[in-house]
Protein backbone atom coordinates (compact mmCIF):
# COMPACT_ATOMS: atom_id res chain seq x y z
CA UNK A 1 0.00 0.00 0.00
CA UNK A 2 1.61 3.82 -1.00
CA UNK A 3 1.78 5.91 1.76
CA UNK A 4 -0.28 8.96 0.98
CA UNK A 5 1.95 12.18 0.99
CA UNK A 6 0.70 15.12 3.16
CA UNK A 7 -0.04 18.05 1.55
CA UNK A 8 -0.28 21.49 3.49
CA UNK A 9 -3.68 22.67 4.25
CA UNK A 10 -6.76 22.00 6.14
CA UNK A 11 -9.97 19.47 4.99
CA UNK A 12 -13.05 20.86 6.40
CA UNK A 13 -16.45 18.83 6.58
CA UNK A 14 -19.90 20.43 6.89
CA UNK A 15 -22.27 19.16 9.44
CA UNK A 16 -24.90 19.35 6.65
CA UNK A 17 -22.26 16.49 4.95
CA UNK A 18 -22.66 14.29 8.26
CA UNK A 19 -26.10 15.01 8.18
CA UNK A 20 -26.56 13.11 4.83
CA UNK A 21 -24.43 10.55 5.74
CA UNK A 22 -26.52 9.63 8.75
CA UNK A 23 -29.68 10.23 6.97
CA UNK A 24 -28.77 7.50 4.09
CA UNK A 25 -27.27 5.44 5.86
CA UNK A 26 -30.47 5.06 8.57
CA UNK A 27 -32.66 4.59 5.55
CA UNK A 28 -30.60 1.41 4.46
CA UNK A 29 -31.07 -0.30 7.59
CA UNK A 30 -34.23 -2.73 7.29
CA UNK A 31 -36.87 -1.80 9.22
CA UNK A 32 -36.44 1.86 9.10
CA UNK A 33 -39.48 3.20 6.88
CA UNK A 34 -38.27 6.83 7.12
CA UNK A 35 -37.17 9.52 8.97
CA UNK A 36 -39.63 11.20 11.30
CA UNK A 37 -40.61 14.85 11.15
CA UNK A 38 -40.84 16.18 14.51
CA UNK A 39 -43.66 17.50 15.52
CA UNK A 40 -42.05 21.07 16.69
CA UNK A 41 -40.69 21.53 13.25
CA UNK A 42 -43.79 20.49 11.61
CA UNK A 43 -45.36 23.19 13.59
CA UNK A 44 -43.06 25.54 12.95
CA UNK A 45 -42.30 24.85 9.43
CA UNK A 46 -39.11 23.85 9.62
CA UNK A 47 -37.58 20.89 7.52
CA UNK A 48 -34.09 18.99 7.98
CA UNK A 49 -34.28 18.73 11.84
CA UNK A 50 -35.07 15.16 11.95
CA UNK A 51 -30.94 14.31 12.16
CA UNK A 52 -29.31 16.90 14.35
CA UNK A 53 -25.52 17.01 13.98
CA UNK A 54 -23.55 18.43 16.86
CA UNK A 55 -19.64 18.48 16.46
CA UNK A 56 -17.56 19.42 19.29
CA UNK A 57 -13.68 19.20 19.08
CA UNK A 58 -13.96 17.26 16.04
CA UNK A 59 -16.28 14.44 17.70
CA UNK A 60 -19.91 13.88 16.33
CA UNK A 61 -23.06 13.35 18.30
CA UNK A 62 -25.90 12.59 16.34
CA UNK A 63 -30.32 12.47 17.38
CA UNK A 64 -32.06 10.25 14.97
CA UNK A 65 -35.82 10.60 14.58
CA UNK A 66 -37.23 7.17 12.45
CA UNK A 67 -40.18 5.94 11.87
CA UNK A 68 -39.98 1.55 11.77
CA UNK A 69 -42.20 -1.30 10.52
CA UNK A 70 -43.95 -3.62 12.73
CA UNK A 71 -43.12 -7.06 14.02
CA UNK A 72 -39.35 -5.98 14.43
CA UNK A 73 -37.42 -5.44 17.91
CA UNK A 74 -37.21 -2.01 18.30
CA UNK A 75 -34.60 -2.08 20.51
CA UNK A 76 -32.37 -4.47 17.94
CA UNK A 77 -33.69 -1.59 15.13
CA UNK A 78 -31.90 0.79 17.57
CA UNK A 79 -28.61 -0.58 17.76
CA UNK A 80 -28.11 -1.64 14.23
CA UNK A 81 -29.06 2.04 13.63
CA UNK A 82 -26.30 3.41 16.04
CA UNK A 83 -23.67 0.73 14.60
CA UNK A 84 -24.67 1.39 11.18
CA UNK A 85 -24.50 5.42 11.50
CA UNK A 86 -21.32 5.41 13.73
CA UNK A 87 -18.99 2.92 11.15
CA UNK A 88 -20.67 5.07 8.08
CA UNK A 89 -19.43 8.92 10.09
CA UNK A 90 -15.92 7.07 10.78
CA UNK A 91 -15.65 5.36 7.71
CA UNK A 92 -16.37 8.12 5.39
CA UNK A 93 -15.20 10.94 6.99
CA UNK A 94 -12.71 9.90 9.74
CA UNK A 95 -13.96 11.97 12.60
CA UNK A 96 -15.04 10.06 16.46
CA UNK A 97 -18.71 9.46 17.13
CA UNK A 98 -19.41 9.99 20.50
CA UNK A 99 -23.18 8.92 20.23
CA UNK A 100 -25.59 8.13 18.23
CA UNK A 101 -29.01 8.76 19.44
CA UNK A 102 -32.16 6.87 17.87
CA UNK A 103 -35.33 8.15 18.57
CA UNK A 104 -37.98 6.04 17.12
CA UNK A 105 -41.01 8.44 16.57
CA UNK A 106 -43.66 5.84 15.53
CA UNK A 107 -44.23 1.88 14.48
CA UNK A 108 -46.57 2.16 10.83
CA UNK A 109 -48.57 -0.69 10.31
CA UNK A 110 -50.11 -1.68 6.47
CA UNK A 111 -53.79 -1.29 6.50
CA UNK A 112 -55.59 -4.69 7.37
CA UNK A 113 -56.69 -6.56 4.45
CA UNK A 114 -60.21 -7.76 3.70
CA UNK A 115 -61.57 -5.33 5.95
CA UNK A 116 -64.70 -3.61 4.43
CA UNK A 117 -64.92 -0.22 3.75
CA UNK A 118 -67.36 2.38 5.95
CA UNK A 119 -70.52 3.26 4.11
CA UNK A 120 -70.38 6.15 2.20
CA UNK A 121 -66.77 5.95 1.25
CA UNK A 122 -67.03 4.89 -2.03
CA UNK A 123 -67.70 7.49 -4.59
CA UNK A 124 -70.38 6.46 -7.11
CA UNK A 125 -69.68 8.31 -10.94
Amino acid sequence: MKAVQEIPGAVTVEPEVIETIARHTALEVPGVLWIAERDVDRILGLTGKSVAIVVHEGRVLVDLYVVAGPNISLLQLGRTVQHEVTRAIQQMIGMPVDAVNVHIEDVVYPPPENVPEPLGARQVA
